[in-house]
This record gives structure tokens, C-alpha cells and sequence, in this order.
């Protein structure tokens, strides 16, 4: 009998996946273990293994779909063996369930997706989309199994152009709209979603709940890159800033641990754990995953960590569990030349330290002789909720004594 291969929660926070790539085709062997198909989520992008030995008799869920957890996705059989798909079930290419609409059908009207009952079958992420796009479904033609519109089509619908009645003018390119933004010749419209659709929403939500306050500390670093570069002589694998930042980080949390707190309704957690979420950039958009207890690491031990969990998110080889249980979060633009920025909190956490790039600067000693010296700034938001100003400067000095006397970081 054939067995239903559904998206599965690769997350406890996970609702949906977009199938991304199918690596096996209707009518290819597949043998447990094999990888089907490449399932895109918020935060990364994973191989779907098969359960089952057989033939990929049905690819249900097409390439670009958003299909929620335990969609449907397709069946693995014998050969040759017949699927058959019940409306109620099987054609749930993003939901479960369909969803049923009562319209009326002009006998001049296109032929329709309408089962007995004169209901148009349409997926409820589908009809949800027409809602929020203002798209006319009773018109369409839907792509999916049995003729279901799903969302694909919903979407395709709302870049076409509308077509004006006779004796109207239609409107030129540049006034066609999107939403609200006006589009212009050679624009292009891409769907939000994925990873980037995520960030979108947490950043959003982040910015609108939280009181923020960010805080900038300017630390001489001279002596650290000189401590540095006689580490570095005789090493094969070399640290970085970001290493020795990632050990002053976690040192100074440990003796500041009123900074590491969340707040849950009309409580606050007290963390016991230092656990540094590290923001890596991809082109996909923002990920953020965790050191564990990154204060009973060495330098050494830590700096692999980081270089380990930073290639294998670029990668998406990452597990969930690598992405969770942040108690504070550290984001490194100084290689990009930033020289301040405001990052926004990663929540639960209370703040988010952003690490700026090192510049020359010219200062003057006692004794009035002009010397140069190295200075990076660190650029500290917190919930102005559970953290004042004085507490987050005492713990950014912290920073700043154990960067500016780097001897102290290995200690």
C-alpha cells in the first residue's frame, strides 16, 4: 500500500516548509535513507529522507510550495501500484484539510475547480493569500491536484496586470501596483518567505515590543593586536578579533549575570547558562546559532566552536538544537567597515552587543606628545525593561578592561 510522505516539523516552532527542490523523481527507486527532497524552513534548508523502500509512484507538493507541517508531499509505493487520491485528504497539498467556498458559476465562465455542490476547491493558505492580496479566486483556474488552487496560483494572479473594460485606458508599467508601492518597468516582484520572511517577522515584532536603549563603549584595542599577532607567529590556525571578543564576552556575562535575563509576561527568567547566539550573515538573510556555556570554553576551544557552527549554518548543516537556548546574542560587522549600529535584540534575550570595526586615532599623553593608538567601539541594546543604563555600562567596562588588558582574557 502506498504511504503518504508528509512535511515534517523539523522544529518546535516550525508551521511550515517550502519544498525547495525534489531530488527524486515520479518513477525513480527509493531506498530508506535517501534523500527526496530539499525542505526549505526559516532557519535552514535540509535534505528529506525517506522512511520507506519503493517507487516515488506521486510528487504532490510542487517546487516553491509552502506546505504546512504534515502536508501532504508525496507517495511511495510498489510499482506500478495505483494512488488513489481522495479529494479530502490527498489533495491537501498545504493544509490537511481543503476548504470549501460556496460561489455561483456563470455558464460562460472558464472551467472551474468545482466539485458537486457548486464549491470551488481552494487550500486555506491559499484563500487566506486572495484575502490579503484583494485576488479574485472565483475566476481562477487552480494548478494543484484535481485543479486545487493553491497558493502559487494566488500568487501569480496578483502580478498580472488587470485588464480594463472596454473604452479604458490601461495604465502604463510604471503604474502598475504591488501592495502598496507603485512598480516601474524591469522591476521585480519576489516572494517574502523562507528564511527571510522570518526574520522579517521577528525583527519587526522585536522593534515594536521591546523599549530599547543602545549604549557605545570605545575601547583601545592596540595592545590586543599586538597580543594578537605574537599568539598568532607561531600558530597554524589562527584567532581572531571575533575569538578574543567571544571570550570577553563570555567572562564578562559570568560575573555580570543580571544580564542574562528574559522576560515572560509578568516574570523574569534568571538564565544559568552563558550561551552566545552569533549572528552569521548568508544571502539567504540572518541566522543565529548558539555557543553552549561559551564561559567554561578556552579561547581556543571556543574559536573552533565559532568557526565549526559559522561554516555549517552557511551551509545548512546545522541541527535545530544549534539554533536554540540563546542567553545572549553577539553581532560582528567590523568587517565590513561599520562604525556603529543599532542591532536589534534577539529575543528572549535582554540585549545584543554589536562589535564595530578598529580604526587609527590620533591622541596626546600627559606630557603632550601625539601618538597613535587602535580603537574599535561596542555598541550595546538592551530591554529597558529589565536593564538600566548603569547596569549594561558596568557590564560593557567589563568588556572593556579585559579587551584593553588582553592578558586577562586567557586568565
Amino acid at each position: 500500500m502506498a504511504v503518504e510522505i508528509r512535511m515534517p516539523q523539523l522544529g518546535l516552532t516550525m508551521e511550515e516548509g517550502t519544498v525547495d527542490q525534489w531530488l527524486k523523481q515520479e518513477g525513480d527507486v527509493v531506498k530508506v535513507g535517501d534523500p527526496i527532497a530539499q525542505i526549505q524552513t526559516d532557519k535552514l534548508t535540509s535534505e528529506l529522507e525517506s522512511d520507506v523502500e519503493g517507487v516515488l509512484l506521486k510528487i504532490v507538493a510542487q517546487e516553491g510550495e509552502d506546505i504546512p507541517v504534515k502536508g501532504l508531499l508525496a507517495y511511495i509505493g510498489e510499482a506500478g501500484e495505483s494512488v488513489g487520491i481522495v479529494d479530502e485528504v490527498a489533495v491537501a497539498v498545504e493544509e490537511l484539510l481543503p476548504m470549501d467556498v460556496e460561489v455561483k458559476v456563470e455558464e460562460t465562465a472558464e472551467p472551474l475547480p468545482i466539485e458537486i455542490g457548486g464549491r470551488i476547491k481552494i487550500s486555506p493558505l491559499a484563500k487566506k493569500t486572495a484575502k490579503k492580496m484583494g485576488v479574485d479566486y472565483t475566476t481562477l483556474k487552480g494548478s494543484g491536484t484535481g485543479g486545487r488552487i493553491i497558493q502559487q496560483d494566488i500568487l501569480k494572479k496578483a502580478e498580472e496586470p488587470k485588464v480594463e473594460a472596454p473604452g479604458q485606458v490601461s495604465p502604463a508599467p510604471a503604474a502598475l501596483k504591488h501592495e502598496n508601492i507603485e512598480l516601474m518597468d524591469g522591476d521585480t516582484v519576489v516572494k517574502l518567505s523562507g528564511m527571510r520572511k522570518t526574520i522579517a517577522e521577528r525583527m519587526y515584532k522585536s522593534h515594536n515590543e521591546i523599549p530599547v536603549v543602545t549604549q557605545d563603549v570605545k575601547i583601545d584595542v592596540t595592545k590586543l593586536m599586538e597580543f594578537r599577532k605574537q599568539l598568532n607567529a607561531n600558530r597554524d590556525t589562527k584567532l581572531s578579533v571575533n575569538d578574543f571578543m567571544l571570550k570577553a564576552v563570555a567572562k564578562a556575562l559570568k560575573n555580570n549575570k543580571n544580564i542574562l535575563v528574559s522576560l515572560d509576561g509578568d516574570k523574569i527568567i534568571k538564565r544559568a547558562h552563558v550561551n552566545l547566539g552569533m549572528a552569521v550573515s548568508m544571502d539567504e538573510g540572518l541566522i543565529v546559532p548558539v555557543i553552549k556555556d561559551a564561559d567554561k570554553m578556552g579561547i581556543e576551544e571556543l574559536s573552533a566552536a565559532a568557526k565549526d557552527l559559522a561554516v555549517r549554518a552557511r551551509e545548512g548543516k546545522l541541527n535545530i538544537d544549534e539554533y536554540k537556548g540563546s542567553t545572549f546574542t553577539i553581532s560582528n560587522l567590523g568587517m565590513y567597515g561599520v562604525e556603529s549600529f543599532t542591532p536589534i535584540i534577539n529575543q528572549p534575550d535582554a540585549a545584543i552587543l554589536g562589535v564595530n570595526t578598529i580604526q587609527s586615532e590620533l591622541d596626546m599623553d600627559d606630557e603632550g606628545k601625539v601618538f597613535k593608538k587602535q580603537v574599535m567601539k561596542i555598541s550595546l541594546t538592551f530591554d529597558h525593561r529589565l536593564l538600566d543604563g548603569s547596569a549594561a555600562a558596568l557590564f560593557q567596562l567589563d568588556i572593556k578592561k579585559l579587551l584593553e588588558e588582553p592578558i586577562n582574557i586567557l586568565l
